[in-house]
Parts: C-alpha cells; structure tokens; sequence
C-alpha cells in the first residue's frame, strides 16, 4: 500500500507543477491574466478527471449497463434497477461487474436468446474454456459461447485486441429462478 502512496505524491506533485509551469509561461511573456485562465482549467481538468477517476461507480448509470448489454446483442426492452455495481482496475488490468433486476418478459427473451444461439450447450453438454479455444489470445476473431449451467444461462465473449493490448472477456448470466442478470467484463 505504500508503493500506491508514493505513486500517488509524485503524480499530485507532477501535476502541480505542470499547472504552475503552465502559469508561469504566459506570465513571463507578459500575459499573467490568460497564464492565470489557463492554469485554472488546467487545475480544473484534474481535479474532474480524478472525481471520475475515484467515483467510477457511483457514477455509473442505467444508460451505461444498458450500452454494454447491447454490445453483447442483449437489449432490455423493460424497466431495470441496477443491484450492484464494482470495477476494479491496476496497471495492465480491469474488472467489471453488475448485478441487475430484470423484468420477467426479459429474462424470458434473454433466456431464448441464449438457447436458440447456434453454439448452445445444454446443462449435461461438454463445454469447452473460452480463454484455452482461442488459438491466438491476441489477435483473431471474436468468439462467443452460450451455455446452461445447473442455476444459470450464460454467454461468454471474448474478443482479442491486437498485439500488446489485454484481450475482451464479458460473461452475461441470468438466474434460472430470479429475475436477475449479471455482467462481468475482465482486461488482464
């Protein structure tokens, strides 16, 4: 923890610095008033970058869930509440999830949806690791799966990024007895 600290103190005096350097410049060429303007949106800038930065979450929204969802040809024609929502992220990595409260109409959908993709795996079917079928973990075609499981319906996706950039996976699940949904999204 005291590693992320000192990352933290060498950022905020960076920062600091580059907002002052950005006074000072105009300043000394003889405009204090635009290199003083121009520091205050500098500061500004950071200061609305690190409250999203910190407050990711909380600012999270049902347009938010609902776009990802769409990504993954899932639509929600109904109202939703959203039960929870966590991301986590370090250098190199991010996780994503959240639970939603669905109507029954669409778990409904959702679950044909799931059922009548053409790589449906039943409960008793073999099913394969999403990560170890993809031949190149970095480049190639999207890939999807749609299972069922003993308590669930799920859809993977895995999407390679190119060369040196952390593949796409998301995983949809939606409960067999509740009207629930769950949305997991994992860079590494």
């Amino acid at each position: 923890m005291g590693i992320f600290i000192i990352i933290g103190l060498v950022v905020i005096t960076l920062l600091t610095g580059l907002t002052y350097l950005i006074y000072l410049v105009p300043k000394k060429l003889g405009y204090p008033k635009v290199g003083k303007y121009l520091a205050i949106l500098v500061g500004l800038f950071f200061v609305w970058l690190t409250i999203i930065t910190i407050f990711e979450d909380q600012l999270f929204s049902k347009k938010d869930a609902r776009e990802l969802l769409i990504e993954q040809d899932i639509n929600l024609a109904d109202k939703f509440e959203i039960l929870e929502n966590e991301s986590m992220s370090a250098i190199g990595d991010y996780y994503h999830t959240f639970t939603l409260d669905i109507s029954e109409k669409d778990r409904q959908i959702i679950i044909n949806q799931i059922k009548n993709s053409p790589d449906f795996k039943g409960f008793r079917d073999k099913k394969e690791d999403l990560f170890r079928s993809a031949d190149d973990r970095y480049e190639g075609n999207k890939l999807t799966k749609n299972y069922e499981s003993d308590r669930l319906y799920v859809r993977e996706y895995y999407q390679p990024n190119g060369q040196g950039y952390a593949p796409t996976y998301r995983k949809i699940e939606v409960d067999k007895k509740q009207s629930r949904l769950t949305f997991e999204e994992i860079n590494e």
